[in-house]
């Protein structure tokens, strides 16, 4: 059955009018939310609630735990209510609104009670009644029918996720970190589970799949759902645990009404409080929050790499604080099944993770482990426009540990910016959308694994490099000219020749004899020939150490050097400078690196692309790095040509005869 959800979510929307004057915008959704979870617990309790009451007193002599389990049998689901109420029974004695609303809230089996604390509507219950809108809002939640028979569980997914839309939208808050738009994850576990579809229609088959950030638990259905309809028999174990209580509290709720197993997902931060932490599962679907920073972690994360790693869950490196994009992956890659045919998942990224950090940074290593380890199958670069929150391209990453036979080896990229239709109204910034026909298309391509225009195919060791530090040697001319002695006035440690950290006379006495210190070096220098330019290091400084002989004194190796670096100037006529075992120094200024393809030889690289541009340059093979990025767009560009001088010509002239009359219509007007 299919209803109309925005119908559903605009009558429920309209409730959020009551609240106007005496409730911020930013805090309807902490009364509608629960209320809209509420009435539907109601629907779907009202065909049993009778019977539920008739045997209350036949159970008063068992144990809670026994009572629960009668009392869930008698309801035929997995929670109940024994409270006498119901929404049609509240609303019939107004003035006991409040005390009959947490009897009835009170009633519920303790599964139920559990989610519903979770919005902690009963802070609110209060407030409503003294500001006179608790009858009002009840009275309105009980004129729409939410029983599955008329809602089913999907269309009541989009009914929470618009409302949860459109109220992160008033309260300027992140719509996108608690749901996906329903077709892509409709594709994301089409390419999950479609090289098992022979597995996955055995009768009694068992499978297990989970979301480390589940928001209100729309992965987690659409997989059900697309299970059952595969095979029947079927049983898909779906886990999952997400941080905001909200979305946590309707994800529970779905579950709770479909029989689902509530204590498989888990509220918290899924790194710091891992409550599935000895699970492994045999598929992952998530999209976590992009461009997240991970600061408030950050020593409990840092604490699991250094301590644990590789037997942690973070051992492949850490990625920029800014983003804990990649902290997902691992996450999700430690939890793969590693017996009975391995695991797959399919997670959403944006761009960031494909090329994000140079070689030896947390990101590229992270990239580094997980192709090095051949467990990245496929990228399908999706449309612009596609999320709610943001108009950014996203990227759906497809990583398993047990890779087809045709497939080792491989990464498959797969091109689908294109594959979208315009919305005929947007909602937020989603305005493009995929249809069932784009969803197949891609499906196909993926699966049928051949290169195309919208599809190609690469070995692992195509996207590593090699970073190679390229150095050129230095070379200084010197002169010991009234300008270039001037310059020791900003040197530092010819500044600190005239600083003490002595008290009182003491120090005074050591800053006088350091000022005069270097009044003595300025004269040495100044006795040189200012005019002598010298391209050659040796010489000047031998010429410099002749100087303070001159004037009885020698200085020491530090205060050398520094006059060399005040009085010397980049020159590429000067000979290059060498180090104590005669070999070129370089210059720092000079220094670059070069990406080497893994697949190409590095020492010819250098001689075909490097050399023929700057002769005397030579590689610090001791900075060698390995790194590996993803450049998308490289692989898919298509050149277009420019247009020519006459094509452009052709448009002024149009533009022109357009215009012509026009100036003369405004002087004249």
């Amino acid at each position: 059955m299919s209803v109309n959800f925005k119908e559903y979510a605009n009558f429920i929307w309209g409730v959020a009018d009551l609240l106007r004057g005496d409730y911020k915008q930013s805090e309807y959704g902490r009364v509608i939310l629960p209320l809209t979870v509420l009435r539907r617990l109601d629907c779907v309790l009202e065909p049993t609630k009778e019977k539920i009451l008739e045997n209350l007193t036949r159970v008063k002599s068992l144990s809670p735990t026994a009572t629960e389990e009668v009392l869930k049998k008698q309801a035929k689901l997995s929670f109940f209510n024994k409270s006498k109420f119901d929404f049609d029974k509240l609303i019939a004695d107004p003035a006991d609104i409040a005390s009959n609303l947490r009897n009835y809230i009170n009633g519920f089996s303790k599964n139920a009670r559990t989610i519903l604390e979770h919005f902690t509507f009963n802070d609110h219950i209060e407030r409503l009644d003294k500001a006179n809108l608790l009858y009002k809002v009840v009275k309105k939640f009980a004129e729409i029918d939410l029983h599955p028979d008329k809602v089913p569980n999907i269309e009541m997914g989009y009914i929470f996720e618009e409302l949860i839309r459109k109220f992160a939208d008033l309260s300027n808050e992140t719509a996108g970190e608690h749901f996906t738009p329903r077709e892509v994850i409709r594709l994301m576990v089409n390419l999950l589970f479609l090289s098992d579809k022979d597995i996955l229609t055995k009768k009694g088959i068992v499978k297990t799949l989970y979301d480390p950030a589940c928001g209100t638990g729309g992965m987690l259905s659409i997989a059900e759902e697309y299970l059952r309809e595969l095979n029947p028999d079927a049983d898909l174990r779906v886990f999952g645990q997400e941080l905001n209580p909200e979305s946590y509290a309707i994800c529970n709720s779905d579950m709770l009404i479909k029989g689902q197993n509530t204590d498989h997902v888990k509220f918290g931060n899924s790194f710091t409080q891992d409550g599935l932490k000895e699970e492994k599962f045999d598929y992952m679907l998530s999209n976590p929050p992009f461009g997240v920073e991970w600061k408030k972690i950050e020593d409990e994360i840092k604490k699991e790499n250094e301590k644990l790693g590789f037997s942690g869950r973070f051992g492949a490196g850490l990625p920029r604080i800014s983003d804990g994009s990649f902290l997902f992956l691992q996450h999700m890659i430690s939890k793969m099944r590693p017996e009975n045919g391995g695991a797959r998942l399919a997670i959403v990224f944006n761009g960031s993770p494909l090329f994000s950090g140079g070689a030896g940074s947390g990101e590229s290593e992270i990239r580094k482990w997980i192709i090095g380890n051949d467990m990245l199958e496929a990228i399908i670069a999706m449309p612009d426009q596609l999320f709610y929150n943001t108009g950014i391209s996203t990227y759906i990453w497809i990583v398993t540990n047990r890779k087809e036979k045709e497939r080792k080896g491989k990464i498959q990229l797969i091109s689908a910016v294109g594959f979208f239709q315009k919305m005929s109204r947007s909602l937020g910034n989603k305005r493009n959308e995929i249809s069932d026909n784009h969803i197949e298309e891609i499906t196909r391509i993926y699966g049928k694994f051949k290169e195309a225009e919208f599809c190609k195919i690469f070995d692992n060791d195509y996207f590593g490099f090699t970073r190679v530090t390229v150095e050129r040697p230095l070379r200084l001319n010197f002169q010991a000219s009234k300008e270039r002695i001037a310059q020791l006035d900003i040197e530092s440690a010819f500044k600190n020749l005239a600083k003490s950290k002595k008290k009182g006379d003491k120090g005074i006495k050591e800053i006088e004899e350091g000022e005069k210190y270097q009044t003595f070096i300025k004269e040495a220098l100044c006795s040189m020939d200012s005019d002598k330019l010298y391209k050659k290091r040796e010489d000047f400084i031998a010429d410099v150490k002749t100087a303070f002989e001159n004037k009885d004194d020698k200085v020491k190796a530090p205060i050398i050097k520094m006059i060399v670096k005040a009085l010397s100037e980049r020159d590429e006529t000067a000979d290059i400078c060498l180090d104590s075992k005669g070999n070129p120094e370089p210059d720092t200024e000079l220094r670059d690196c070069e990406n080497v393809p893994l697949q190409e030889n590095i020492e010819e690289y250098f001689k075909r692309e490097v050399l023929p541009h700057v002769p005397d340059a030579w590689m610090d093979r001791s900075k060698d790095k390995v790194g590996y990025e993803i450049n998308f767009t490289k692989e898919f560009y298509k050149y277009k040509p420019l247009r020519s001088l006459e094509e452009i010509r052709k448009d002024i002239v149009a533009l022109e005869k357009e215009t012509e009359g026009l100036m003369d219509e405004v002087l004249n007007a």
